[in-house]
């Protein structure tokens, strides 16, 4: 390399930068790249030029920063545009539109940026009312005969962050080939100040969030359950600082449940999320305000919903149920009630919703991690009625929300456990009887956090090329799902009652390792003896997953 070349590089770099501040329609973030060009600083434009965001397992999502790799006007801008002209291509010029947004900075700001550009574009845009939880988005698409919609929100990202999802007419997220599609209309969108815009756009009323809570009660049927036996339930509940509280205590009340009690201090959507390290119900420490009120009021459950309230977790007696739990105690229990059609979950998900689903003869399907693939399954003859994800994400009532809800999710919790606590069983217990019936599937994770993503891409090739022969002392077969149809960056392990699948996050920079372990169960008395086999196998499972993967 010649003396003249790192230089020209570097030249190269700021020009790029000089040109994207020009073109940028916002004036702190111009001012912001402007900054950076004048105080020389290569590394920081390099890590906000490199490339641009790309469309992920949940759309756009990245921290906020000014320039193409950032959550920013620029980027947010031209992905409307992008969204705007390949709509065209695809017949709907002049359809409608819906917008909606959640309290993280600067999400009211994009999503009125979003109405603006796309109503330029000569789309009947209609913008929800005020920062509402992404389930609400789903269901007004369908609900207002949209042909898109845009949520702004970063879901259970860290507080710097903020993101992008695009659904579709049906209401669920988009899919190939379209986020291709839409990836390289954004690329041939011109300057993002030029972009004409317009006021011509519609802010909505509370019309549509009174239909969908209409909506999930009725699906969910609290009826057919004692109305003294929903009112005496007590629920502790968070919203983590997000924006579900409000419209997660309207299904509740109108589904005859007492008053939730509520985690005070996060209760209230806050974009700094104070209280927790990770606003993410999965994460070490993130419900522990919660755990501290079921204690105090008495709960006979607590429900965290994540800050979009798309997804939920489970506390029960002091224990965080883990998703695989929660999807099989909500399959066991739309199966007992007769719910017939198709059960999915993600290939990552625990296998027990197979068996729950074999046992009543209804049909099962694996699909590829995201809930854009589950949300599809399914067929005319047996519709989707349950999907969910080990990641806290459920759908049960699909035809509501086409995609994961925390707020139907939580209220279909709440029914079951005011059902079974009639019967004096709590969640646990009906855990413990799952376990008898089908064997007890324990799962859990290796999750390695990394600043440097090549490291992942290194892990993954180390384990496609050299694959453990066995895990637990069992012989396992690798299998790479890229080679499936559609491909998915992953490898499965699996052997005799033992499964393990690798994979990096779509939405963080994480690598994980999913992992199964099934121990057979003789009679209720074995129920304590199995979970601590169990245990001890996860943690050996990870310690070799770990020592594989060489992270």
């Amino acid at each position: 390399m010649s003396a003249g070349e790192p230089s020209g590089a570097v030249s190269g770099l700021l020009d790029t930068a000089r040109a994207w501040a020009a073109a940028d329609p916002h004036e702190g973030d111009r001012a912001e790249v402007e900054a950076l060009v004048a105080a020389g600083d290569t590394a920081e434009l390099e890590r906000r030029f490199t490339g641009p965001l790309t469309f992920g397992t949940a759309g756009l999502r990245g921290p906020l920063r000014a320039g193409p790799a950032g959550m920013n006007a620029a980027v947010v801008a031209r992905a409307a545009a992008g969204l705007g002209a390949w709509l065209v291509t695809q017949g709907h010029a002049g359809r409608g539109v819906v917008i909606g947004f959640d309290a993280r900075h600067r999400s009211d700001e994009f999503a009125h940026l979003s109405a603006a550009v796309l109503s330029g574009a000569g789309f009947a845009v209609q913008v929800l009312p005020r920062p509402l939880p992404t389930p609400v988005l789903s269901y007004a698409v369908r609900h207002l005969g949209a042909v898109a919609g845009v949520v702004v929100t970063a879901s259970h990202n860290p507080p710097q962050d903020n993101g992008y999802k695009v659904y579709l007419a049906d209401g669920a997220q988009l899919v190939p080939p379209a986020d291709r599609e839409i990836e390289a209309a954004i690329a041939a969108v011109g300057p993002a100040r030029e972009l004409p815009l317009s006021d011509d756009w519609l802010t909505l009323g509370d019309e549509v969030e009174d239909d969908y809570v209409a909506a999930v009660v009725a699906a969910l049927q609290p009826d057919r359950l004692d109305a003294a036996a929903r009112r005496r339930l007590v629920v502790a509940y968070t919203a983590m600082h997000g924006v579900g509280s409000a419209t997660t205590r309207r299904v509740f009340e109108a589904a005859g449940f007492a008053p939730l009690h509520t985690v005070a201090e996060q209760d209230r959507p806050d974009p700094a999320f104070p209280t927790v390290a990770f606003p993410n119900p999965e994460e070490p420490g993130a419900v522990d305000l919660l755990s501290a009120l079921a204690g105090r009021v008495g709960a006979d459950v607590a429900i965290a919903e994540d800050p979009d309230a798309d997804r939920c977790s489970v506390v029960v007696g002091g224990r965080q149920l883990t998703g695989d739990e929660v999807g099989a105690l909500l399959a066991d229990w739309l199966l007992r009630r007769g719910v017939r059609g198709t059960y999915a979950r993600s290939l990552v998900s625990g296998s027990l919703l197979g068996e729950l689903a074999r046992a009543h003869g209804v049909p099962a399907e694996e699909t590829p991690t995201g809930f854009k693939w589950i949300i599809r399954a399914g067929s005319a003859e047996a519709p989707l009625v349950f999907g969910y994800e080990e990641a806290l994400g459920y759908a049960v009532t699909p035809a509501v929300a086409h995609d994961k809800d925390g707020i139907s999710a939580a209220l279909a919790v709440a029914l079951l456990a005011a059902e079974l606590a009639a019967e004096g069983r709590t969640l646990t217990d009906r855990l413990d009887e799952l376990a008898v019936e089908h064997g007890l599937f324990a799962t859990g994770q290796l999750s390695v956090r990394v600043e440097d993503l090549s490291l992942i891409s290194a892990a993954m090739d180390r384990l496609r090329a050299s694959a453990p022969a066995q895990l637990l002392g069992r012989d396992v077969e690798a299998t790479d799902l890229m080679e499936g149809r559609p491909p998915v960056d992953a490898v499965r392990l699996r052997g005799d009652g033992v499964r393990v699948i690798v994979r990096p996050s779509g939405t963080e920079p994480k690598l994980k390792a999913y992992l199964e372990t099934v121990v057979p169960v003789a009679d209720a008395a074995a129920v304590p003896a199995a979970r601590r086999r169990a245990a001890d196998e996860l943690d050996r499972l990870r310690a070799e997953m770990s020592a594989a993967l060489g992270l």
